[in-house]
């Protein structure tokens, strides 16, 4: 088993998350998400991240309980659904992911949607955070105009924003705001969902010939340099171990600024958008086979 001593970003409650993890966002739960975790965990990977809407906790949690790894050297992450919010549901909806991956407490909890009652969800995270059921408490998706009404409203700031971020969408006016209460943002889809057009870019591949690595791993490193928290996807091990070995080389200043430019300022999804609550609720049903 390999030792990989990723680096860590201090969150704003003290605690350290590796600055790299692994996604499970679409992995399926037929011993696909066992088997990937699995790999991830063996070639150094300390951080996972899963949510109950992803149907696949109970093998992730397994794969950690199995992996001869100590618990408190893997870091886990999992999100609270929108069916599960409100206070009295949300406790429920901890509890439940907890039981669910066979582990006596998450590293780092998220509310997973920026809707409904997100106050009510957010205090029973806190909550759960004070009982020791959760080390660290986030929130994920929220743009700037939920950021702005959410946040006072809450008796604690969160510690982490999981959003959609990559070369072409950059978060500039969100990353000001998160970076007053040093707030780290984590980048779902950080290759841009695969984005050919992303990874053919000119000075992407220019810096891969440069350092001779692959445009994924350009792309990965661009983003750590900028203090972003990020967890590739795949389940193909020759590509799970790829993604980790980003810290061999360091981006210049001006490579950084080149791949800054790339900024389009657009994500392929906008919380924002009118109607996603209803849609969301009406696509995904985390209690199906209870």
């Amino acid at each position: 088993m390999t030792n990989v001593n990723t680096p860590k970003f201090k969150l704003n409650d003290g605690t350290e998350i590796p600055a790299i993890g692994f996604g499970t966002y679409l992995i399926p739960n037929d011993g696909t998400t066992y088997r990937a975790v699995s790999d991830a965990l063996s070639v150094g990977y300390r951080h996972l991240d899963t949510a109950a809407v992803y149907m696949n906790e109970a093998e992730v949690g397994q794969a950690v309980r199995e992996s001869g790894i100590p618990r408190d050297q893997i870091w886990v992450t999992s999100k609270l659904w929108l069916q599960d919010y409100g206070y009295e549901a949300a406790k429920k909806g901890i509890d439940r992911s907890l039981q669910v991956m066979g582990l006596n407490y998450l590293d780092l909890y998220l509310l997973h949607q920026p809707y409904g009652d997100v106050v009510g969800a957010w205090k029973a995270l806190e909550e759960a955070k004070k009982a020791g059921k959760i080390r660290s408490i986030g929130v994920s998706n929220m743009t700037p105009k939920y950021w702005q009404e959410y946040i006072p409203q809450f008796e604690t700031t969160p510690s982490v924003d999981q959003v959609q971020f990559n070369p072409y969408f950059q978060q500039k006016d969100l990353r000001k705001l998160l970076a007053a209460d040093d707030v780290k943002l984590e980048a779902w889809a950080p290759l841009g969902q695969g984005n050919q057009d992303l990874f053919a870019e000119p000075i992407i591949q220019d810096l891969a010939k440069k350092y001779q690595k692959d445009a994924g791993q350009v792309i990965l490193r661009f983003e750590n340099q900028e203090g972003i928290i990020v967890f590739p996807k795949s389940v193909h091990p020759a590509r799970i171990k790829s993604n980790l070995d980003i810290f061999d080389f360091k981006l210049t200043d001006s490579e950084m600024a080149q791949i800054r430019a790339l900024d389009t300022g657009k994500g392929t999804y906008d919380p924002d958008a009118p109607g996603n609550e209803e849609m969301l609720l009406s696509a995904y049903d985390v209690h199906a086979d209870d």
